[in-house]
Order: C-alpha cells, then sequence, then structure tokens
C-alpha cells in the first residue's frame, strides 16, 4: 500500500495519505487548513539498519550508534567474568533500542 505526500499550496502543510487501491485519491484536503489546492510530493524512501549495517559501518573509530554501545559493554562483562546488573541492563537493552543511555550514577 503506497503512501502519498500532498504539500498545500495554501498553508505548506505536508498531508501523507494511505492508498489502498493503485489509484490515489484527487487533491485530497489539506489536514492543516482544510484547502484543496494540495499538489503531490516526490517522497523519500526509507531503508532501515539492520545490526549488520551498523557493525559494517562501524570502523572502529568509536562508538556513533547506541546498539553498538550496548553490545561492546555486554562484551566486556563477559569478558570480566561479571554478571551483568539489572541497571546496566536497562541501559544496554534502551540502546539497542536506538536511545543513547543517559549518565552512569553508581552500577
Amino acid at each position: 500500500m503506497p503512501l502519498f505526500e500532498y504539500r498545500c499550496a495554501d498553508c505548506a502543510a505536508v498531508t501523507e495519505l494511505l492508498v489502498r487501491s493503485g489509484e490515489p485519491p484527487q487533491r485530497p484536503a489539506c489536514e492543516s487548513c482544510g484547502s484543496r489546492r494540495t499538489g503531490r510530493r516526490l517522497s523519500r524512501v526509507r531503508r532501515g539498519r539492520t545490526d549488520a549495517d551498523v557493525a559494517a559501518d562501524s570502523r572502529g573509530e568509536g562508538v556513533d550508534d547506541p546498539r553498538l554501545l550496548g553490545r561492546w559493554v555486554e562484551s566486556r562483562f563477559e569478558e570480566y567474568g561479571m554478571e551483568i546488573p539489572d541497571s546496566a541492563r536497562e541501559m544496554i537493552d534502551a540502546a539497542r533500542e536506538g536511545e543513547l543511555p543517559g549518565p552512569v550514577d553508581d552500577i
């Protein structure tokens, strides 16, 4: 199902429209101001990055992706034969979701 984007000629807002059939509707109303003066906009194509993509992009110049940070922390705990504290596990899981951890108070 394609997702079409339309820009309003009156307020410049962008309206997204999920179309279930092959034919998009003619000039949908702007979600912002209600105007029918909308024109189809060229949409960007996005592809999610897998863990393999992230690892391939990493060149050992530091950790720029929080998913790599979580993996690195786990490997350090494993290397030293230590069990991962619950607070560290929460930060690692958040990093895997793409969220950078905050400052560490006490682990």
